[in-house]
């Protein structure tokens, strides 16, 4: 196994449960515990993990791992959510994208859209996620608006005053929302403040919202809220969403969608 690999593997396992010993890493990774040292080691510099005696914590309550180290999570769920996502927006719309793994499998999923293969434009996408205007870029039929601010490395997501400027100007026929949690009571919400705000004048700016997010999302809260959960249109996640949870939403107003 390679060293990103390891790394990779490391990092998911680490998000999962909190904490990794040396010698249960080594284990499950089948190299030495020397090796998963100086990797624990090495990730700490980087500050991805806080390192122990013994082993490996994540950083607290708001750590989030790069964009580039969650994208295997859930891998099939948050496909069938962006598709599910994707065919909720009509030829001709105008769509705000927040940054995100899902958000970013939605960008993939409207892209190979055979109706939105040709338009004047097709789609007018709106995203402060750089990797997603990345992608998007060389579709000829969309139009790509990138917000202005700072680009943050955890996500790809520019942030501050500067993304506030363009968003004031412009209006969305939807927002699609990538979240860390979301919940009746808390609402949507996401590690960062900065991103949370960008996200929150991105429903302002929208008729309609859309949380894409898989079940092990829900119930859940996090630091920074993005908008109350009567804010949100429409809820896109996995089949493995509980009845319960279904039905709170439901009561809050907003329609889920479960695939």
């Amino acid at each position: 196994m390679s060293r990103d690999a390891r790394w990779k593997t490391l990092l998911e396992l680490l998000v999962e449960r909190g904490r990794l010993d040396v010698e249960e890493a080594a284990a499950e990774l089948a190299v030495s515990a020397a090796t998963i040292r100086r990797d624990f080691d090495q990730l700490a510099e980087q500050q991805m993990l806080v390192r122990t005696r013994g082993g490996a914590v994540v950083h607290g309550v708001s750590y989030e791992l790069p964009l580039r180290y969650k994208t295997a999570r859930h891998a099939s769920e948050k496909q069938r959510i962006a598709k599910a996502v994707a065919e909720l927006i009509a030829p001709g719309e105008a769509v705000g994208l927040t940054g995100g793994t899902t958000t970013t499998e939605v960008a993939r999923a409207l892209a190979v859209r055979g109706d939105l293969a040709s338009g004047s434009p097709a789609l007018t996408v709106v995203t402060n996620a750089l990797n997603i205007a990345n992608e998007l870029a060389v579709r000829p039929q969309f139009k790509i608006v990138v917000t202005g601010g700072v680009a943050r490395p955890q996500s790809y997501e520019l942030v501050g005053p500067l993304a506030d400027g363009v968003l004031g100007q412009i209006t969305l026929d939807v927002a699609v929302l990538g979240v860390v949690a979301f919940d009746v009571t808390h609402g949507a919400a996401a590690h960062d403040e900065a991103e949370a705000a960008i996200n929150r004048l991105l429903c302002e700016r929208a008729e309609r919202v859309v949380v894409a997010a898989d079940s092990s999302k829900l119930g859940r809260r996090a630091f920074a809220r993005i908008c109350a959960a009567e804010a949100v249109d429409t809820l896109v996640t996995d089949a493995s969403v509980s009845e319960d949870t279904v039905r709170l939403f439901a009561e809050a107003g907003v329609v889920v969608v479960a695939v």
